[in-house]
């Protein structure tokens, strides 16, 4: 069966957005009781709806603010509006936000002044937020909400409140106007605000088109073998194990920036588990048939089309968490299948999962567990929905103003493609991936988890392991990657990327761009920050690094293969990307 998710608003905190909005109102005048106003939006952005959604939110009225801070951020207040004041009548203190960088904002006075009363009252009200007292998670949940309110209540967000888009109705006669109800008509038909030109991809035609063929597939996952690139291959084939939670081509983009063309060229003989997108028929699909029909099912048939008695190994994101665990399930069973493993951008600890903690509690993991935990499917686009608002004005605002207010056609762009290609996930293996991970940790809590029928320990993968994170990632926090080097016993290397979650991982040498953070003396305290102190910052991409890194793993080179597969099991199905990745949720 499917089921339906509760709104967004709902999933993170269950408040009504009218009343917040009159609570938060009242924050920001200069008159009246504020710690009286502090406490009744605090409540309403707190107020319970578990009996409609099943969260069951931990309230939030306990929140208070020392007096003397809030006396002193009413002060603040008061002198910003005048100094607001003066410079409005002076004609000067144009707004400095890329929101209102167009001239028609300071091309007009009242658009101005309005832009700059907005970021006036949104810094207060972060500084309130940032002011509570209360237990940790509470306070990050009521400044979480106050942000995405801070986002959603900007002027630029508004057709009467937006000079640049009135300006441009009017030049242009309407007609923005009008293609920006036809754009807003063609989201609503695809389910989701647009973020590029999605007719200008076709996945096998212009992303995802490194030459390969499929060599098995079941109900979980087609898996990819791709063509060598060079005469010699090593001997240890690699498996790359992509987040099932996104499609694997995130890894494959273009020829310039594709990591498996990388490791082609680098003399690996690659495979790749391409994900089957969920639909009915595995809407009882467990956390132990992925790892146990997919994981280790792969890492079996590379085995065995290659004739390698190890292979390396690469988990990307949950893919990381999926490949961990199936390690830790052969481990248990006294199977030596893997030579080597990579984690990038990948939790094993989840002690530090960033800002998505405020999302899971008990509350909302029971009644995730009730509504799908024995059978249903997550939406892709419940997710895809979510990790946008992580980012609200650069990943859903933005694109409102552009393609409804302004009728804009986003620019194409391969990344925003792939990351409107969602995909679902199967109710049972997501409630145990809630509960397990987020909620209680337990994947490093050795014998606590029973997986595939052995309890499991990470300490038992004795096995040299590269481990990445990304400086900037707020979906994987850097000490959440750091962690897994207090948890994995063998041999390790640990590198820091700069930028985020995705642009730090796709960082081919070529482009030049951005840097990483190494430490060469072998040592790994307990805590990041430390490990950073003795770290040295290099220039360019970590591939390199990773590439000799690999290449002490591989074993010797020998004559790259001529086909696919190997008969008569594993024969060629079908070409790269196959058809799995292109269904769509």
């Amino acid at each position: 069966m499917t089921t339906t998710s509760p709104s967004f608003a709902a999933l993170w905190t269950g408040f009504d957005p009218d009343a917040a909005a009159r609570a938060l109102a009242a924050l920001v005048a200069p008159q009246g009781n504020w710690e009286q106003a502090f406490q009744t939006a605090a409540g309403m952005l707190a107020q319970d709806k578990g009996q409609q959604t099943g969260l069951g939110s931990p309230a939030m009225g306990a929140l208070r603010i020392a007096p003397e801070r809030l006396a002193q951020l009413q002060s603040d207040y008061v002198r910003a509006v005048g100094e607001l004041w003066n410079q409005s009548l002076k004609g000067t203190g144009a707004p400095i936000d890329k929101r209102f960088a167009d001239p028609a904002w300071s091309h007009n006075p009242l658009a101005s002044g309005m832009a700059a009363a907005y970021l006036l009252n949104a810094r207060t009200l972060l500084a309130l937020a940032n002011a509570t007292e209360g237990d940790v998670k509470t306070r990050n949940r009521l400044r979480f909400a106050v942000e995405q309110w801070v986002a959603a209540a900007a002027p630029s967000n508004y057709l009467a409140f937006n000079p640049e888009a009135l300006q441009k109705a009017i030049e242009t006669k309407g007609e923005s106007l009008t293609k920006g109800i036809q754009n807003m008509l063609e989201d609503m038909r695809r389910g989701h605000v647009s973020m590029t030109d999605e007719r200008q991809f076709e996945v096998g035609r212009n992303v995802a088109t490194t030459e390969g063929a499929v060599v098995f597939e079941n109900d979980y996952f087609q898996l990819i073998e791709y063509k060598p690139l060079t005469d010699k291959v090593h001997a240890r084939p690699l498996l790359v194990v992509p987040p099932c939670i996104n499609k694997y081509y995130i890894l494959d983009l273009q020829p310039a920036n594709s990591f498996l063309r990388y490791t082609t060229s680098q003399g690996h003989r690659t495979f790749v588990v391409s994900w089957c997108n969920p639909d009915a028929s595995l809407a009882q699909a467990t956390w132990d048939d992925y790892i146990e029909h997919a994981a280790i099912r792969a890492i079996e048939t590379v085995r065995e089309i290659t004739g390698s008695r190890q292979i390396n190994t690469l988990g990307f994101c949950v893919g990381g968490t999926i490949l961990g665990t199936a390690l830790a399930v052969l481990a248990a069973r006294g199977q030596r299948a893997v030579a080597s493993a990579t984690f990038l951008t990948t939790l094993l600890d989840f002690s530090d999962t960033g800002v998505l903690d405020v999302f899971i509690d008990e509350g909302f993991v029971q009644y995730r567990e009730q509504e799908m935990g024995k059978g249903g499917l997550l939406k892709g686009q419940d997710l895809a929905t979510t990790f946008s608002f992580l980012r609200p004005n650069d990943l859903v605002w933005n694109y409102v103003v552009g393609n409804y207010l302004k009728g804009e056609t986003p620019p194409p762009f391969d990344l925003l493609y792939w990351n409107s290609d969602s995909t679902n996930l199967p109710g049972p293996f997501y409630a145990w991936y809630l509960r397990n991970t987020y909620l209680e940790n337990n994947l490093v809590k050795p014998g606590k988890c029973t997986v595939c029928g052995e309890k499991i320990d990470l300490g038992q993968i004795d096995i040299p392991v590269y481990i990445y994170g990304s400086h900037e990632d707020h979906i994987v926090p850097i000490r959440g990657a750091y962690a897994s080097t207090q948890r994995l016993p063998g041999d390790k290397r640990f590198v820091m990327g700069a930028s985020g979650h995705i642009a730090g991982v796709i960082n081919p040498p070529a482009a030049g761009k951005r840097s990483h953070w190494l430490r060469e003396d072998g040592q790994f305290p307990s805590v990041f920050d430390a490990w950073l102190t003795g770290a040295q910052e290099l220039p360019g991409s970590w591939w390199p690094d990773w590439a000799a890194w690999l290449k002490s793993h591989a074993g010797r080179t020998i004559a790259a293969p001529r086909g696919y597969g190997k008969a008569p099991q594993y024969r060629a199905i079908e070409p790269a990307p196959g058809r799995y990745v292109k269904a769509k949720a």
